[in-house]
């Protein structure tokens, strides 16, 4: 180690010196003891004072592979070739450090049997992915060529993505663009940035639907699919997802009223039929647990009728 290493994190300096490895790989290392700081066990926090000996005892990991569990679910779509699931909020999409079962992919095997094998055995049929706390529509591909085609319409950007998102404050405008490329926080690994001016080239769009005091209702469309995208791209601009304390939303609100999980939903996905070519479009309904927290905010104006 050097002295250009001081300050620095153990896991970020592992993944600089070890990047062979995955970042959940590395990560098990240092929660199995693996990972030795001056003799002494390591954690992922621990900032480096410059100048200790770093040892590493490398380990196979266990691979995980998702198994079918008897989780109710949601289909809002399904033919031949793709499924569509209304994904409910705190549910993980598959298994991952931290999340080995009841994950959407856990379900969906239990209910479909076999799904497309292009993402591997941790994450059958998965073609793009929903925060956990993010609800709504999402794809997945019941085989491989409906995988590669599905993914090629993510790539090219011909899928529609429209979200509804309640954020804090008064967004600006009645309709706006958010072009800031998006990349990971040096200061906080678990969150994405838009501040830095850096990264991956990131699209959204979005249109007021409707204003209440401290709120603003929108329909968010996003032209490309980085991590986390909406919630960085909207923090960048003072107008943190409502009950994303991750990125600047309060933890109380004006009112005391307790909401569990974010305000962030897939509202709409639309899509070309991977075997025919023909438009399809699925929409899942706010959840009500959202329904309910927005009939308690005081409105600004009246509802326009397009609005949800």
């Amino acid at each position: 180690m050097s002295l250009s290493d001081t300050g620095k994190r153990l896991d970020v300096f592992l993944q600089e010196r070890l990047s062979q490895y995955s970042r959940s790989r590395l990560q098990q290392w240092v929660k199995l003891g693996r990972v030795r700081v001056d003799g002494a066990a390591g954690r992922s926090a621990y900032r480096l004072r410059g100048g200790e000996t770093v040892e590493v005892e490398p380990a196979e990991l266990t691979p995980l592979r998702a198994q079918p569990e008897a989780i109710p679910l949601c289909i809002l779509y399904q033919d031949q070739d793709v499924i569509a699931v209304d994904k409910p909020a705190g549910m993980v999409v598959h298994a991952g450090a931290g999340a080995h079962s009841g994950t959407l992919v856990n379900a969906l095997l239990h209910h479909f049997g076999s799904l497309s094998q292009l993402g591997g055995e941790l994450r059958p049929g998965i073609v793009h992915r929903l925060d956990r706390q993010t609800s709504g529509v999402l794809l997945v591909a019941r085989h491989d060529a409906a995988h590669r085609n599905l993914a090629g319409q993510f790539a090219a950007r011909q899928v529609e993505k429209v979200y509804l998102a309640l954020v804090h404050g008064s967004v600006k405008g009645e309709q706006g663009r958010i072009d800031k490329p998006i990349s990971r926080d040096p200061a906080k690994r678990v969150r994405m940035t838009a501040r830095r001016g850096q990264g991956r080239t990131a699209i959204t769009e979005y249109r007021v639907l409707r204003r209440f005091q401290g709120y603003t209702l929108l329909e968010v469309r996003i032209k490309t699919g980085r991590t986390h995208q909406i919630r960085a791209h909207f923090a960048s601009l003072g107008h943190p997802v409502a009950g994303d304390r991750l990125y600047g939303a309060p933890a109380r609100v004006q009112d005391g009223r307790p909401l569990a999980r974010f305000f962030l939903h897939a509202h709409r996905v639309g899509f070309a039929q991977p075997a025919t070519g023909v438009p399809v479009t699925v929409e899942s309904p706010l959840p009500p647990e959202l329904e309910v927290w927005l009939a308690s905010l005081t409105p600004l104006e009246a509802p326009r009728r397009e609005s949800l």
